[in-house]
Formats: structure tokens, C-alpha cells, sequence
């Protein structure tokens, strides 16, 4: 009788388990769908109301519209170039500085990890920021979204933690062969943290895909760096929007597209491509974040 209660207990504990992922699942996805199904629907249709699962119209003239402004081809290729450059000297930058730091023989090293955690809790505010970007000479540049992300103390934290779990061994009998520290980090350490180097790139390369706030700030002048967050933010705050929908033929402008939708068709557009790499590399946060942290 214990045994058959206790199957009863986990049986219900599973159930609403279940049910409790459900729900949560439902809520991730279901604003997705919404966007999704409101960017392929009339105009006249969402402004009606009352589309929750599927369009009550289908229509692409939305995604005509977004696709016939030139400015989107500029930003994408803009956050693509951004994205990659800045992941790769992110990465490197980031792994070259913990690796030194991960050494307790390193002169100093007790001042710099003490100024890098307080960097993770304060910061000098927007308005000095801002006024440091422009005394660099960054402002309408390129590099304003590259060199500020150069260095993370929390991406250094984890490489950190990888870098004290490589068996000492490896470096000692590479510096018996002559190898420098250079050498060493190039040639040794960096080929075995496949990993930790994947969770790294992850995080910056979504965080680059994702700014906004850098083009809306930095960038006043120089239009064709407007990145693509950058240029949705614009599209969200309706006058973009209006512009693309007047340049739309009369009779499909008074139909079909109406500024609401053409933020919907942006929104999809803007997030596909990062939302169809997520799920691929997914797997490598939990190994990135975790590694190093049980040893065997």
C-alpha cells in the first residue's frame, strides 16, 4: 500500500510538473506567435482587433514594404560586421587578459581582480561615458562598437575558472621545449577551450546582435552605421514606420499596410536570424558556465 501511495505522489508531482512547464512555455512562445500572426495579417485586419491565433487575412505586402526600404540591407550588413568583429576580438581580448589573471604569480593581480569586480557593480554613469566616447573620437564611428566591448570581467571570471582547471603539466612541458607565455596561451590553451571559448562567443555575439542603445546614443550623424536594433527602435517609435508606409503604393497603403504592421513584419525580420543560431549553440551555456565549477 506505501508503495502503490508513493507512486500516486510522484505520478501527481509529475502531472503538475507538466502542467507548470506548459504554462510557462506557452508564455515564452505565445508573444512570438502574436507577432508572427499580426505580421501577416491586413492592415485593416489588426486594426480591427481580434487576431490572436491566425491571420484573418494573409497578406506579405507587410514584408514588401519592410524589404523595399534600402535602409535594412545597410543595417543588416552593419550588425553582421559588428557582430562578428566584435565577437572575435571580444573573445580573444577577454581570454588573453583572464589567462594572465588566472596566474596567482601575477604582479598585482590581487589590485586588478579587486578594480575588475568593481567595475561589475558601478559605473562612472552615462553622461561621462558619453563624454569619454566623444574625447576618443568614437562618436559616428564604427569602432565605438567595437573597442568599448573589448574586455567583460564576467566573461574573464569564467574563463578564469577554465583556465585553473588545464592540468599545469601541459604548460610545464611546453616551457621545458622553450615555448613563452604567448606561445603558450596560442598554441596550447586556447585549442583546449573549445567550450568555454563557444559560451563566450555566445554571449557576446547575442549581445551584439541585440544592442540598440549603442546606434540610438553614438550615433547621430552617419546613418549607414545604424545598426539593425537600431533601426527597429526608429521603426517602433512610428515615424520610420510612416515613412516606409507612405512610400507604398495608395491602394496597397490604404488596404493592406498600415504602420502597425509594418513594426510587426520588422520585428520578425530583425529577430530571425539570431533566434535560428540560438537553438544550435544553446547547449555550450550550460557547458561554458559550468565548467570548471566540480572538478573530478
Amino acid at each position: 500500500m506505501k508503495r502503490k501511495s508513493k507512486l500516486k505522489k510522484w505520478k501527481a508531482f509529475d502531472v503538475c510538473n507538466v502542467l507548470f512547464m506548459v504554462v510557462i512555455c506557452f508564455l515564452m512562445i505565445y508573444p512570438i506567435w502574436y507577432v508572427i500572426v499580426n505580421s501577416f495579417s491586413e492592415g485593416t485586419e489588426v486594426l480591427k482587433g481580434g487576431i490572436y491565433w491566425w491571420p484573418r487575412k494573409f497578406c506579405l505586402e507587410n514584408y514588401t514594404a519592410v524589404f523595399k526600404n534600402k535602409e535594412i540591407y545597410t543595417s543588416f550588413g552593419i550588425t553582421v560586421l559588428k557582430t562578428v568583429v566584435g565577437t572575435v576580438t571580444s573573445v580573444l581580448f577577454t581570454a588573453m587578459v583572464a589567462y594572465g589573471l588566472s596566474k596567482p604569480y601575477l604582479v598585482g593581480r590581487k589590485f586588478f581582480m579587486i578594480m575588475g569586480i568593481i567595475t561589475m557593480f558601478f559605473s562612472g554613469g552615462l553622461i561621462p561615458y558619453f563624454l569619454l566616447i566623444k574625447q576618443l573620437g568614437m562618436l559616428d564611428s564604427f569602432w565605438v562598437y567595437i573597442i568599448p566591448s573589448l574586455f567583460g570581467f564576467y566573461n574573464a571570471i569564467i574563463f578564469m575558472t577554465f583556465f585553473r582547471n588545464i592540468p599545469v603539466e601541459l604548460e610545464e612541458s611546453a616551457r621545458i621545449d622553450g615555448a613563452n607565455d604567448f606561445v603558450i596561451f596560442l598554441k596550447i590553451i586556447l585549442p583546449v577551450s573549445g567550450p568555454v571559448l563557444a559560451t563566450i562567443a555566445l554571449f557576446n555575439g547575442v549581445g551584439q546582435w541585440n544592442d540598440y542603445f549603442t546606434g540610438v546614443i553614438y550615433i547621430t550623424n552617419e546613418q549607414w552605421l545604424i545598426p539593425i536594433q537600431t533601426f527597429l527602435y526608429k521603426i517602433i517609435s512610428e515615424s520610420s514606420s510612416t515613412r516606409i508606409v507612405q512610400n507604398m503604393p495608395a491602394t496597397v497603403r490604404n488596404s493592406m499596410v498600415t504602420s502597425t504592421t509594418v513594426k510587426y513584419a520588422t520585428m520578425v525580420v530583425t529577430t530571425f536570424p539570431i533566434v535560428c543560431v540560438y537553438p544550435f549553440l544553446q547547449k555550450y551555456f550550460v557547458q561554458g558556465i559550468m565548467v570548471g565549477s566540480v572538478k573530478g
